[in-house]
């Protein structure tokens, strides 16, 4: 499927004018079509109505690096075609952005981790070594899914997290990206952790979505469990994590409508787990946040809308503040 990039779906082209006012009405039409885009942008259809939003949709764009065709992939899954161009930095990568001036959230650091790397199907041997996670070892990471149609999971995880940076930097916050398609693959799965502890970040929140069975539908934000094993402590986060998490839940339904999984979580939309290496590490506040199901033909028309996923953004974006705030 090709990118639209990270504004809201394109509308239908307007019908030409004609009869006897063409010419009397024509020098309007530039006019009209401005004002019409303005309207789109920060408060058209699908955008919920918030400032917020059309903030976010102003500021993010589709990473440099992020391919716009895909190739199947060994598993099977249609992956991208192209590599980032960036070399992989020697030290744990994080996209910053400035310290915010002033808002309800200054002060506040917010790492957002976009699950798995664009590069990462073209580093097999590498994203398939063993890293420990403190109760086993695991894969460093994985290539994540697609769409039927070729969109790639970690295509829409870097466009919902540029979409939540501007919202967030709205609000003040500090907000770190685990990784910007700006290495050729990565970080593996401890390293996403050491990140967000390291920024002592307030909240950290790791972007999926979800390549179950057809029929299969819905959001589920997984928390952590605890967990008390080698390098693994979790039991300081486990109930400020679930804070967070059921904050997301909410609003995340409150924003997109969309409802909780149909398939895990007996409707809650919350599941609690004990093997991922991402949260088990993480000293910090920190949830996943699987937003759909893309091997569902229902729930993939709502990932690759680009209002969609500004709502996605929002609604996660609220979460985070609504916790972060008390």
């Amino acid at each position: 499927m090709s990118y639209t990039g990270p504004g809201f779906d394109p509308p239908q082209p307007r019908r030409s004018l004609r009869g006897p006012l063409t010419v009397a009405l024509a020098a309007l039409v530039p006019g009209a079509l401005l004002g019409w885009a303005v309207y789109a942008a920060v408060d058209g259809p699908g955008n919920g109505g918030s400032s917020a939003g059309a903030s976010a949709t102003a500021s993010a764009s589709a990473p440099s690096g992020v391919p716009s065709s895909t190739t199947p992939s060994p598993s099977g899954d249609r992956k991208p075609s192209a590599s980032p161009t960036a070399e992989e930095s020697p030290s744990p990568s994080a996209s910053t952005s400035a310290p915010a001036a002033s808002g309800p959230l200054k002060g506040k650091v917010v790492v957002i981790d976009p699950g798995h790397n664009p590069g990462n199907f073209r580093h097999t041997a590498e994203i398939n070594r063993q890293v420990d996670i403190g109760t086993n070892r695991k894969e460093c990471d994985t290539t994540g899914t697609s769409t039927d149609d070729g969109y790639a999971e970690a295509r829409f995880t870097l466009d919902v997290a540029h979409r939540m940076r501007a919202l967030l930097e709205e609000q003040g916050a500090t907000v770190k990206l685990t990784q910007d398609a700006d290495r050729p693959f990565g970080p593996c799965v401890d390293e996403r952790a050491r990140i967000g502890n390291a920024a002592k970040a307030d909240a950290v929140v790791s972007l999926h979505a979800d390549g179950s069975g057809a029929g299969n539908r819905g959001f589920h934000v997984i928390l952590p469990g605890a967990v008390d094993a080698g390098a693994a402590d979790t039991r300081a986060i486990v109930g400020p994590s679930r804070d967070l998490g059921e904050r997301i839940a909410g609003n995340f339904v409150r924003v997109t409508g969309s409802a909780p999984s149909n398939y895990v979580g007996g409707g809650t939309g919350l599941v609690t787990r004990k093997d991922l290496g991402g949260l088990n590490l993480s000293t910090v506040p920190k949830v996943f946040v699987e937003c759909g199901n893309m091997r569902d033909s229902k729930d993939a028309a709502l990932l690759t809308s680009g209002a969609w996923r500004q709502k996605a953004a929002r609604g996660i974006s609220d979460g985070i503040v609504s916790f972060l705030r008390g």
